[in-house]
């Protein structure tokens, strides 16, 4: 059963600014060279309901590669190193379809 990782947040970085660009492009990078993400996308918010801003999702076939993701070096890093530091809020939604 494939599972869809979305991680819902809004930065420290000015809306439209080169250090938010760089953010989400290291993010991509970065996620998407970690074995088993799939259908890695980066989808920003519209609605004025909610004030977080972007929107990390991506795909993985089963628990077993979601599971590998979550320690994998690159992803702890990119947590530790910038996620700590730049994402201001966030809210992390794990999806499976019925």
């Amino acid at each position: 059963m494939s599972i869809q990782h979305t991680v819902v947040f809004r930065l420290v970085h000015e809306p439209g600014s080169p250090a938010e660009a760089e953010f989400l492009d290291t993010g991509r990078a970065t996620l998407i060279a970690i074995p088993g993400v799939t259908d890695f996308t980066i989808n920003q918010q519209v609605s004025p309901k909610s004030d977080l801003s972007w929107q990390f999702s991506m795909i993985f076939a089963n628990q077993d590669a979601y599971d590998a993701y979550n320690v994998h070096p690159a992803h702890v890093a990119f947590v530790e190193m910038r996620w700590r530091t730049e994402v201001d809020a966030f809210q992390e939604y794990d999806f499976v379809a019925r």
